[in-house]
């Protein structure tokens, strides 16, 4: 399974989240095998992650997902939009790594899985 992991990490959990990727890549680095997930996407604050991945690209996320490969007009009459605007946010998840085009040029979601991890903890009491 091809996995992706989507997080939301303040500054306080930056060596956490350091430490648990130099683990994945040591693990990686032993046992000669990738690790799940493949790809982890760390966002430092809501406002963040939904600057990148609207509703809208969520949707278009979800729909390259089930109708497969596409090329971008496809993609567009099939969520009903307009062209331009699907253009420039497959290009913006593109930048992302959660869409690719594949050797025909067809864009396409590489993730079979995309899990998104959050925590919101509460203030400490002063």
């Amino acid at each position: 399974m091809n996995k992706a992991l989507i997080q939301i990490r303040k500054d306080d959990d930056e060596l956490a989240a350091i430490a648990d990727m130099g683990k994945r890549f040591v693990d990686a680095w032993k046992t000669g095998t990738r690790q799940e997930p493949v790809s982890v996407l760390t966002f430092s604050s809501p406002a963040q992650l939904f600057s990148v991945i609207s509703p809208k690209r969520w949707e278009l996320i979800e729909q390259l997902q089930k109708i497969g490969p596409s090329t971008i007009r496809g993609l567009a009459r099939s969520l009903e939009r307009d062209v331009k605007r699907v253009h420039e946010d497959v290009s913006s998840l593109m930048e992302w790594g959660l869409v690719e085009k594949n050797e025909s040029e067809l864009i396409f979601v590489p993730f079979d899985e995309i899990e998104a991890d959050f925590v919101l903890k509460a203030s400490k009491a002063a």
